[in-house]
């Protein structure tokens, strides 16, 4: 395996990841605007979407490209899963902050 594959094999991954956390952010968001569902903390529905999402994901692709599944696949797939979470929360964190610093107030 030459450099230019590997580096091909890197931007896939980076692109998947910020796929799935731009998918794991909008779906978390969504959840949290229903009633009832906006008391839950956002990190841990942003954990369990991850580690729901990218598996099924993964399992599905995996299945279109009709390549075998072998058990390290699905064990780096769930690491994956951990940083898509960690950047799922990070980014919506951040962007809250610059919400809360615009002086924005909802009137009830």
């Amino acid at each position: 395996m030459n450099i230019n594959e590997m580096m091909q094999y890197v931007s896939y991954l980076l692109i998947a990841i910020g796929v799935m956390a731009f998918i794991v952010s909008v779906i978390t968001q969504v959840i949290k605007s229903w009633p009832g569902l906006d008391r839950l903390p956002t990190s841990a529905v942003v954990i369990v979407l991850s580690l729901l999402l990218c598996p099924a994901s993964f399992v599905a692709m995996m299945s279109w490209m009709k390549q075998p599944i072998r058990w390290w696949y699905l064990f780096a797939c769930m690491i994956a899963a951990f940083v898509v979470a960690l950047i799922s929360m990070d980014g919506w964190e951040r962007v809250r902050e610059i919400w809360d610093h615009t002086g924005y107030k909802e009137t009830e």
